[in-house]
C-alpha cells in the first residue's frame, strides 16, 4: 500500500509551485514523482509525425513525490498519514484520525 494514490487531492509544500492543490494524475514509480493536474506545466516543442500535427504543447512535468502532501479531508490541511486495520481492512489514517477515503477509479 501505498502513501499517495491516482486521483488523491494533494498540496505541494515545497518547490516553485508550493502552495497549489490538485489531483494526483499519474505516479512515476521508479522517480518517485507524480503529475498533478494544471501544476508544473512545461512547454514542449512536438515534431510533427503521421496525422499528428508539429508545434509547442503544454504539458503536466513530474514532482518529487517528497514535495507533495496529501490534504486532511477534515481540515483541508496537509497532513501526514499512517496506516491501521479497521473492520478488517487496512486503510490510510491522518494525523486528525479521519480515514482518507480510496480515490474512485474512473
Amino acid at each position: 500500500m501505498e502513501r499517495l494514490r491516482v486521483g488523491d487531492e494533494v498540496i505541494v509544500v515545497a518547490g516553485n509551485h508550493k502552495g497549489k492543490k490538485g489531483r494526483i494524475r499519474r505516479i512515476v514509480r521508479d522517480r518517485n514523482a507524480v503529475v498533478i493536474e494544471r501544476i508544473n506545466i512545461v512547454k514542449r516543442h512536438m515534431k510533427a509525425q503521421g496525422e499528428r500535427p508539429g508545434g509547442i504543447l503544454e504539458v503536466e512535468a513530474p514532482l518529487s513525490a517528497s514535495n507533495v502532501m496529501l490534504i486532511d479531508p477534515d481540515t483541508g490541511k496537509p497532513t501526514r498519514i499512517h496506516y491501521e486495520t479497521r473492520e478488517g481492512q487496512k486503510v490510510r489514517v491522518a494525523k486528525s484520525g479521519t480515514v482518507i477515503p480510496t480515490p474512485a477509479k474512473d
